[in-house]
């Protein structure tokens, strides 16, 4: 991977800084809600700070630590971020209030970018060859406010784990849960992201019998439980310098910005993505995913009026 742009990790903006209405006055101070450091989101979320800071005249964006989707989705609604990285299951709840909100949220979508993938990652010497053998085990399910702890309790509960009674769950960030492997005091982590993961790169460097598991089994009763926005995806580990493959339960990414962002930032930000695709690509491979016609399928999240405007001109 080529050098990641340098991320300033800032104090979340006030209200009056954010959801910018276009050009002029004071410009547009964006705030782009991200993930954990060694997470695909961060490094993503860095490279398309860089680019909105120079391609739309009187703009500043920055990226902004914080633990992904559910507080991603937080931050968009009570004004204190303007862009936001989600897994299409978190987004879907967000909108119909259900699962982790009590409310719908005022957020709408920018472009569908790409596929995460559940890693299942089990620390050496641990006896676990499927996801029902966590039962009893030390398991992070992700940070708390994180769209990778939704997925590692559906995931559990698929397999027929209660995740409050059947294991000894910690919540910890990519970070963490690298660590805590090295240092033996976790037995697997959950972390739903992109490939590769930068976290788990190094711990696949530094722990080479470290196991990812194959969590294909339970995809059917999480599809009939939750829908069919979960889906099947291959990951050869060679990604990881581990050796074979698995399958593994996918979730699609999407951009979120609040829905009161006015129609001309919302294009900007929609032409600077897609436009600048190859520069994103060099900030992280995962970039290279973006397409015009995938970008639009973000339902049941509606699309902001103002990128439904740019991708209506590139049809």
């Amino acid at each position: 991977m080529k050098r990641i742009f340098a991320i300033v990790a800032v104090a979340v903006l006030t209200a009056a800084g954010c959801g910018g209405g276009g050009a002029g006055g004071s410009g547009n101070r964006l705030s782009i809600a991200t993930g954990g450091t060694t997470g695909v989101y961060y490094v993503y979320g860095g490279g398309l700070a860089k680019l909105l800071s120079a391609n739309i005249p009187n703009t500043q964006a920055t990226a902004s630590v914080t633990s992904a989707s559910v507080e991603n989705i937080k931050l968009l609604a009570s004004g204190k971020a303007d862009i936001g990285f989600s897994q299409s299951d978190t987004a879907a709840d967000a909108v119909n209030g259900k699962d982790t909100f009590t409310s719908k949220q005022p957020v709408k979508a920018i472009a569908r970018i790409y596929d995460n993938y559940t890693h299942l990652v089990v620390a050496p010497g641990v006896r676990a060859d499927r996801v029902a053998d966590l039962k009893g085990k030390r398991v992070s399910l992700g940070p708390a406010n994180s769209g990778t702890q939704v997925v590692a309790r559906r995931v559990l509960q698929a397999a027929g784990i209660n995740p409050d009674n059947d294991i000894t769950k910690q919540q910890l960030s990519i970070n963490e849960s690298v660590q805590a492997v090295k240092d033996g005091t976790i037995d697997a982590f959950f972390w739903v992201g992109g490939l590769p993961t930068a976290g788990i790169t190094d711990l696949a460097t530094s722990k080479p019998d470290v196991k990812v598991l194959d969590t294909s089994d339970v995809l059917t009763t999480m599809q009939s439980t939750y829908g069919q926005q979960y889906v099947g995806l291959d990951v050869d580990l060679s990604v990881y310098k581990l050796s074979g493959s698995i399958k593994t339960v996918g979730i699609a990414n999407v951009l979120l910005v609040p829905d009161k962002m006015s129609d001309q930032l919302a294009y900007d930000i929609t032409k600077t993505l897609f436009e600048k695709k190859a520069e994103l690509a060099a900030v992280h491979p995962e970039a290279r995913k973006l397409d015009l016609m995938l970008g639009q399928q973000v339902a049941p999240v509606e699309l902001h009026p103002g990128a439904a405007r740019y991708y209506k001109e590139k049809a």
